[in-house]
């Protein structure tokens, strides 16, 4: 078994998957400083195309998923030239290379939440 990352997107206040959503991926040092791993949008179901990482070049650490929500509901349902969340940032670890990490975004453009799927 090899491990992965995935992810997806789900626009809760329209009850559908959040397609074109932007998300970058980055790995986080010890010190702080984040290395941008991979950029990628969500296809029509909400999801990646592929895996944001796996086998061999997902290990253990620290990781930061950034969704670009603001971007993606400034372009569905403009409601003012600030939207109330941008960039939400998740920050999580990676214990076991060998398992597989599903991190998704329930989002809204007032909220979010998120956790640990399969």
């Amino acid at each position: 078994m090899s491990g992965r990352l995935t992810t997806h997107v789900l626009d809760t206040a329209e009850g559908r998957p959040a397609a074109g959503l932007a998300v970058a991926l980055h790995r986080v040092a010890e010190d702080g400083t984040r290395e941008l791993l991979v950029e990628a949008r969500t296809n029509a179901d909400g999801r990646l195309d592929a895996p944001l990482l796996e086998g061999e070049t997902l290990r253990p650490g620290v990781y930061e998923l950034v969704f670009e929500v603001g971007a993606h509901f400034g372009s569905r349902r403009p409601t003012s030239s600030v939207p109330f969340l941008d960039r939400v940032p998740v920050r999580f670890g990676v214990a076991d290379a060998e398992a597989h990490y599903h991190v998704p975004l329930l989002v809204t453009p007032w909220s979010y939440a998120t956790y640990r799927g399969s």
